[in-house]
C-alpha cells in the first residue's frame, strides 16, 4: 500500500478521460506506471492498464461512473489486474491473446484476438502485430492492443512507446538518452534490436496514423498534449529506420 502522501490519484486529461500514476521500478530506474480511464457514452468507465487501487482512488473511480471494463493491454501490464478485478466484481476483464494461458490464476473473462472489433463504440482499438521488447525469457512479443478515443483525439499506448522528457529524473534521463528515446515519442533500443519482422510494424504504424489523434497518452512518460501523431510518426520512422 502506498502511503498516503504518495497515494494515486485520479486526474482529468480532457473530458471523459482520466489518468492516474504510481511508482515503478524498471531495470533499477524509478519510473511511473500509468492507467488510463475512459469514460464511455453510456457512463460506463473502462479501465485501461489498472494500477493499485488505494481508497482515494476507488472512490473517485465511482464517484465518475460504473466501472464496467477493466483492460490488460499487453502480455506485461496485468500485475494490477486481479486488484482491480476484486473491487469491481461485475466488470468484464479483457485480455490480450496468451495472457490468461499464461497466467490461469488471472480473472481474465474475454481475450481480444487479432481481427476482433472493438466492443466499446467509443473506443477503436489495433493489435500491433510484430513488436517485441527484452523480457525474462529473451525477445518476446508484447501482444499489445492499442486504443483510439475518438471524441478526445487520443491515442491510448502501453509499452509501443514511451516519452522520457526533462520532467523525468536525472538517471531516467540518463537512460533516456542511452536508449534514444529521450525527448522522443518511441520505443527503445532493446525493442529495436528485438523486433525483427519489421514489416507488420510498419503495417501497424501506417493503421495507427490513419487515426485523428492529436494528443498520445502513454503508461511511462509525460502524456503529450498536442502534435502527438508527428511525434508517434516521427518516433517510428527513426526506429525503423526509415
Amino acid at each position: 500500500m502506498l502511503s498516503k502522501a504518495a497515494e494515486s490519484q485520479l486526474r482529468a486529461v480532457t473530458a471523459n478521460l482520466w489518468v492516474a500514476e504510481q511508482p515503478l521500478r524498471y531495470f533499477g530506474l524509478k519510473i511511473t506506471t500509468r492507467m488510463t480511464v475512459v469514460k464511455l457514452s453510456n457512463q460506463a468507465l473502462v479501465v485501461f492498464s489498472p494500477i493499485t487501487l488505494n481508497d482515494a482512488l476507488q472512490q473517485q473511480l465511482d464517484h465518475i461512473g460504473p466501472v464496467t471494463h477493466i483492460v490488460a493491454p499487453n502480455l506485461y501490464h496485468y500485475f494490477y489486474l486481479a486488484g482491480c478485478k476484486a473491487c469491481y466484481p461485475t466488470a468484464t476483464c479483457w485480455a490480450p491473446p496468451g495472457l490468461a494461458a499464461g497466467h490461469p490464476d488471472l480473472p481474465i473473462d474475454l481475450e481480444l484476438h487479432p481481427g476482433d472489433r472493438s466492443p466499446w463504440a467509443d473506443i477503436e482499438m489495433l493489435f500491433f502485430d510484430g513488436f517485441k521488447t527484452l523480457g525474462a525469457g529473451g525477445f518476446e512479443s508484447l501482444n499489445e492492443w492499442v486504443f483510439f478515443h475518438s471524441a478526445s483525439r487520443t491515442l491510448i499506448l502501453t509499452d509501443t512507446a514511451f516519452h522520457f522528457d526533462e520532467s523525468s529524473s536525472l538517471g531516467v534521463r540518463l537512460a533516456a538518452r542511452m536508449s534514444g528515446i529521450y525527448n522522443k515519442l518511441s520505443p527503445s533500443k532493446l525493442e529495436q534490436v528485438a523486433t525483427k519482422d519489421k514489416e507488420k510494424v510498419r503495417a501497424a504504424v501506417s493503421q495507427v496514423l490513419c487515426w485523428d489523434f492529436d494528443r498520445v497518452v502513454m503508461a511511462h512518460g509525460s502524456i503529450i498534449e498536442t502534435g502527438g501523431k508527428v511525434a508517434f510518426r516521427e518516433g517510428y520512422e527513426a526506429f525503423l529506420g526509415e
